[in-house]
């Protein structure tokens, strides 16, 4: 059953502002994770260190797409099977651009949100 009515309890303009959030996070995550793997690469593979602070600054970077993702995910009561899942696509590369593709697409559809910035 797909849902297209916004729920009464939450403004449009506070989950406009939290999918922007979402997939701006989403996507600087993602980034970081692909830099991350390089930085791996290079390590271990090549003993090169010129990249070590990547793993830091990703992990930061993660924290703060999992905060947002919480909130996304408060505002359009995502059930949290779909939280862990969207949560865990922070971690392996390639992915968080992939669901926050099919995340956006299920909140714009459920909310009614078309065109615009987002």
């Amino acid at each position: 059953m797909t849902e297209t009515a916004q729920p009464a309890t939450v403004p449009v303009e506070k989950v406009k502002g939290a999918l922007l959030r979402y997939r701006i996070l989403a996507w600087i995550t993602g980034l970081w994770l692909l830099l991350l793997v390089v930085e791996l690469i290079l390590k271990y593979g090549f003993d090169i260190n010129s990249l070590d602070f990547v793993p830091i600054a990703h992990g930061w970077v993660y924290f703060i797409y999992l905060i947002l993702t919480v909130d996304l995910a408060i505002k359009v009561r995502w059930p949290v099977g779909k939280i862990i899942l969207t949560a865990i696509a922070g971690t392996i590369p390639f992915l968080s651009f992939y669901v926050e593709h099919i995340r956006t697409k299920e909140v714009k559809e459920q909310f009614g949100l078309t065109g615009g910035s987002l």
